[in-house]
């Protein structure tokens, strides 16, 4: 798999720690475009659903059967699929409001013609890091922001196969648990109106990867990109697509969609 090349200083971390959203804006971090690849195992994560949380994992499969027809057509995901996933998570989580804003369509041999449809990305990563979580609450959530940001809210994706089963670039997960924020490098995101953050990951042999092989349509991901939570949860993941060696030499390209949300829960107590 292809991770980040560049390391971090150590003095980076503190702004990640539990307690982050006192992100400091000033701290310098060492961002960098090099990669570099490494051979991983990579653990079939079927035989563990149902025992899998997204607060110890990261990531859990669900079954859920869309209503939408085309996910190629932008209308319809913004109609019928938005709502659809807010109440799929709203309902996996137990939050009391979900937000879906963006989504990424992945397809190589549309992508190829020129459109705004992306290949499967192919390097470690995670969306959203300890600044730009708290900050798309901001720039989405208008005068409601700051209030919400005082209570626990997470960004979450949820990843769907368009079509099935999947054996071309596979989608693989990161445990959490074995994620270390000495490999987390957050790296700048631009947009045309506006500049996000990432993080990049660098390679450490105690990362464990898992992966759901001939995914199917009715089978979406949660994948929990970053939580506010100080405790008890898994703050940060990473994810990827992967080249898998067992996939045959004909297979057909992935095609997937991935929405993103913001989770936001009750107040404590």
């Amino acid at each position: 798999m292809r991770y980040s090349a560049v390391g971090r200083d150590p003095a980076d971390i503190d702004g990640l720690r539990p307690g982050g959203l006192g992100f400091n804006p000033k701290r310098q971090l060492r961002r960098g475009g090099t990669s570099e690849e490494h051979r991983v195992a990579i653990r079939d994560a079927r035989p563990l659903i149902g025992k899998l949380s997204q607060d110890r994992e990261g990531f859990v499969l669900l079954h859920h059967q869309s209503a939408v027809q085309n996910f190629y057509d932008e209308d319809e995901i913004a109609r019928v699929y938005y709502p659809e996933c807010e109440r799929v998570i709203k309902e996996a989580t137990g939050a009391t409001r979900v937000v879906a804003f963006d989504h990424i369509v992945r397809n190589a041999a549309v992508s190829a013609k020129g459109n705004a449809v992306k290949i499967p990305a192919k390097r470690v990563h995670d969306d959203y890091t300890a600044w730009s979580a708290p900050q798309r609450v901001r720039d989405l959530m208008g005068g409601e922001a700051e209030a919400l940001l005082k209570h626990r809210f997470a960004i979450i994706n949820l990843w769907r196969p368009i079509r099935g089963p999947v054996l071309e670039s596979p989608l693989v997960l990161c445990d959490a648990e074995s994620l270390s924020e000495e490999n987390l490098i957050a790296r700048d995101l631009k947009y045309p109106d506006r500049t996000g953050e990432t993080y990049s990951i660098t390679y450490n042999p105690n990362q464990r990867y898992y992966y759901f092989p001939k995914m199917q349509p009715e089978e979406p991901v949660l994948i929990r990109c970053f939580d506010s939570a100080p405790n008890g949860a898994a703050r940060f993941s990473a994810h990827t697509g992967f080249d898998d060696p067992t996939s045959p030499p004909d297979a057909p390209p992935r095609e997937s969609l991935e929405v993103r949300t913001l989770v936001f829960y009750a107040p404590a107590g």
